[in-house]
């Protein structure tokens, strides 16, 4: 049989995955075609691409496992991130470069080993005098590496990676001629690049992608009996520059990702040779599991545990309805809230996470009563014990007389590109393409359709921003009022951005950034807020609203519900990647179905902002 590189990924998360992906005869004698391939990475690439979007834990987002036609939408902008990036191998590396973009296939490496043939392809395979450059293209950004910081105690913080300007790229400090021990002790240094090798970490698990890579082409040569030629191949990651601004400019239609003005390229490389080297023992560990997995095929239940990669974008497929079928939709073991850190049993062990599962602990109500210690468990149990609402009313009334009228109720619509598409836009820049207002002029005062102000984008490839900061000017007045939101942060960080873009709206809209307050620290809480008004540190970190069925999240999708007999089901856009989704494919619609889809984005938009609308006012109930 053949097993590609994403087959490893996921052949080797567990014993029981290779019997579950219900391989027969046919399959075991089977190889495997270019085409086949690439359906798999497309698969990949699409679920990079979201994971990335919506990496931001801020953002009002629904994650989405399905993949279907619609996403093919954001196919264009990873195929672009590897054009850009074979360009820069070939400015920076020098020689020739072989990539998909820029000729028919990607340059193949395989063996066999035991009757299994493990098969790679290269994003970009680079040839020049010195030797080879593996170049694997990753459509995720430099600032989750630069932020593996080190330090003396008490002392600033510097990254483990040194940047080299004049070859764009990343080198760990340690393999460089570099006074390391100037900023931080040796351990420290240790303990940071550890973190590479974590396969499910955020850094790690493109660095796992590269070393199994490496593995497969150290294969070939090995088994060529060309071993020797192993010492001059050289293997590197290239990833978005979380620094480059796009300054906007276009040649015949096509964006023109030339150094921005501080010198920052879009793409920048890491080199991982020695690192992917160390790695290889771990790898070879790992294909000795997965042989014997193909070969056992065994499908019997085994723990679950961090490779399920839960509610990550590379969940495994047969966590929800196989290995976690069990797990309760509400109110499981998992949803007390800030509870990353599990509980500590009888014996001062401490399970949290799919551990808890594993050993029984399915409904919330299954954690024994003397495991819990923060008083918040004990706020969500009572709810689910006794089906009571939890209400603090003092505390919402205390934070229903800060808000100044009228309220303007906003909520931004936003498109994470990997790619800038607009001036003064870094990769994955949340760039505003919609926002919906709802202006309550006093207490319950509001129309939802009288009272409602939309703005959205008629096109996704034309900049309107500039059109859209003049509309929010225009309706809201930032020397009165209170700017409300749902997680207002989000919203104040889309005014800001916009405000240094255009500088001549700066002072206008930094007075409406000024004037935030958000939802939740009425639902939820603030505790900083709640002290500085007169209450208690303890009672001021604890909710002031809880029921049974918001399962221990404050998203809008579950306190609507709660509130109210309003719902998103009835939506033809039901969430935040069904919209940025619906913007994307704008160009691929006919007339008929982008006047429908301007219109289901005009709904969804509306329905946010009209939902804190009914939140608000049922707060305001529940304290009278």
């Amino acid at each position: 049989m053949a097993v590609s590189k994403s087959d490893f990924l996921n052949y080797t998360r567990c014993p029981r995955f290779v019997a579950l992906a219900e391989l027969r005869k046919e399959k075991l004698d089977a190889d495997l075609s270019y085409a086949e391939y690439q359906e798999q990475e497309r698969l990949e690439q699409i679920q990079e691409i979201l994971g990335n979007m919506f990496e931001d834990e801020t953002y009002e987002h629904d994650l989405t496992q399905k993949v279907n036609a619609q996403l093919e939408a954001l196919m264009p902008f990873y195929k672009q991130v590897e054009i850009e990036a074979g360009g820069l191998a070939n400015k920076y590396f020098g020689g020739k470069s072989k990539y998909a973009a820029a000729t028919k296939n990607q340059e193949c490496f395989e063996f066999n080993q035991k009757g299994i043939k493990y098969v790679c392809y290269v994003d970009i395979y680079n040839e020049n005098k010195q030797g080879i450059n593996i170049i694997e293209v990753k459509a995720t950004t430099s600032n989750k590496y630069l932020k593996l910081l080190g330090s003396f105690p008490k002392k600033e913080k510097y990254p483990i990676f040194y940047f080299n300007v004049d070859k764009n790229t990343y080198f760990l400090k340690d393999e460089i001629d570099y006074p390391l021990n100037q900023e931080m002790p040796d351990e420290v240094f240790a303990k940071n690049k550890a973190k590479l090798f974590d396969r499910y970490t955020d850094v790690g698990k493109y660095v796992y992608d590269l070393a199994v890579q490496r593995y497969i082409i150290e294969g070939e040569y090995r088994s060529s009996g060309n071993a020797a030629a192993l010492e001059n191949i050289h293997y590197y990651l290239a990833i978005l520059n979380h620094e480059y601004v796009f300054d906007g400019s276009y040649i015949d239609g096509v964006a023109d990702y030339k150094k921005d003005a501080a010198g920052h390229e879009l793409i920048v490389f890491i080199d991982l040779t020695k690192v992917t080297a160390e790695y290889q023992k771990i790898i070879a560990e790992d294909e000795a599991r997965l042989e014997k997995y193909i070969f056992a095929l065994d499908g019997s239940p085994v723990p679950m545990g961090i490779w399920c990669e839960r509610k990550k974008m590379r969940e495994c497929p047969f966590l929800a309805p196989i290995c976690g079928k069990d797990i309760p939709a509400k109110n499981s073991a998992l949803n007390y809230l800030n509870n990353g850190f599990g509980f500590k049993n009888e014996d001062n062990e401490r399970l949290k996470g799919l551990d808890l599962i594993n050993h029984g602990y399915l409904e919330m109500l299954d954690i024994p009563e003397e495991w819990i210690t923060n008083p918040k468990h004990h706020i969500q149990r009572d709810a689910v014990r006794f089906g009571k609402e939890y209400i603090d009313k003092e505390k919402i009334a205390a934070g229903l007389s800060l808000i100044e009228y009228p309220i303007y109720h906003l909520d931004f619509e936003t498109m994470p590109c990997p790619l800038p598409r607009f001036r003064g836009e870094k990769p994955y820049m949340q760039s505003p393409f919609e926002f919906s207002l709802h202006i309550e002029t006093e207490p319950g005062k509001c129309d939802k359709l009288k009272d409602n102000y939309i703005f959205l984008a008629k096109t996704n490839t034309e900049d309107e921003r500039e059109e859209l900061v003049k509309k929010l000017i225009e309706y809201i007045d930032g020397d009165k009022g209170t700017l409300f939101a749902q997680n207002v942060s989000f919203e104040k960080g889309r005014i800001k951005e916009l405000a240094a873009i255009f500088p001549e709206y700066r002072e206008r809209l930094m007075k409406i950034y000024d004037r935030g307050f958000d939802l939740m620290w009425l639902v939820n809480t603030n505790a900083k807020l709640y002290e500085e008004l007169g209450f208690d540190k303890k009672r001021s970190a604890l909710p002031n609203y809880y029921h049974k069925d918001l399962s221990g999240s404050y998203s809008i999708k579950k306190t609507l519900p709660v509130f109210s007999d309003l719902s998103y089901a009835n939506l033809e856009v039901k969430n935040g990647t069904e919209a940025i989704v619906a913007y994307a494919n704008y160009n691929k619609m006919t007339k008929e179905e982008y006047q429908l889809m301007y219109q289901a984005l005009i709904e969804y938009c509306r329905q946010d902002t009209w939902a804190m609308v009914v939140i608000l006012e049922a707060l305001r109930h529940i304290c009278q």
